[in-house]
């Protein structure tokens, strides 16, 4: 008898585990296609707003998710390859990775309404220093001084927010200054502008 029930319980258990990972990446997906969906409303949304200061404050109400997968988008649009990852949370500080010129660039996503914590420009110019590479910390809050100063010791994080952000969300290449002739210069050895 007590045979039978720990059958019964061991095959219970193993059809839950196996529906728990069926279902999941189907879930994720769906999930992963809605945001991109939404990013593709926000970004044919935005130069229908009035002014840059409405099109930053419907930035910093939309979905966190939707915020990294429009400048994903933005940067696909403007040709450049774009790795995505496959999940949104438990990322590590990194929200995407972008190649220009040949060159890998981390992109750290905020969607604030008040001033970006300098722990997070610490911390991603941490990570960009254990990749080795230069990174695009974009965000749509306000930059305190402290996180000025952050900037200064981390000259491989490049910010992106205000005019320059809204800029690459439009498509014109000066959010980007080292493009000439259509083309992007490597900037990697220096990753400041």
């Amino acid at each position: 008898m007590l045979q039978v029930i720990l059958l019964l319980f061991l095959l219970s258990a193993g059809v839950v585990v196996t529906g728990w990972f069926c279902r999941t990446p189907g879930a994720r997906v769906r999930r992963h296609r809605r945001y991109r969906q939404t990013a593709e409303r926000v970004l044919t949304r935005l130069p229908q707003l009035v002014s840059d200061g409405a099109r930053l404050n419907y930035l910093r109400r939309i979905n966190p998710y939707v915020f990294e997968e429009l400048l994903l988008l933005a940067l696909e649009n403007q040709g450049l390859k774009v790795i995505r990852n496959p999940s949104y949370s438990g990322d590590g500080g990194l929200d995407g990775q972008v190649l220009i010129a040949g060159e890998r660039w981390l992109i750290q996503a905020k969607r604030y309404s008040r001033s970006i914590s300098p722990q997070h420009i610490r911390d991603f110019g941490e990570l960009l220093a254990r990749e080795n590479c230069c990174g695009f910390f974009i965000h749509t809050g306000r930059t305190g001084r402290k996180s000025r100063d952050g900037l200064q010791t981390y000259p491989q994080v490049q910010l992106v927010s205000g005019q320059r952000l809204l800029h690459l969300l439009a498509g014109r290449a000066d959010w980007y200054p080292h493009k000439t002739n259509g083309e992007y210069i490597n900037v990697h050895d220096r990753c400041s502008f």
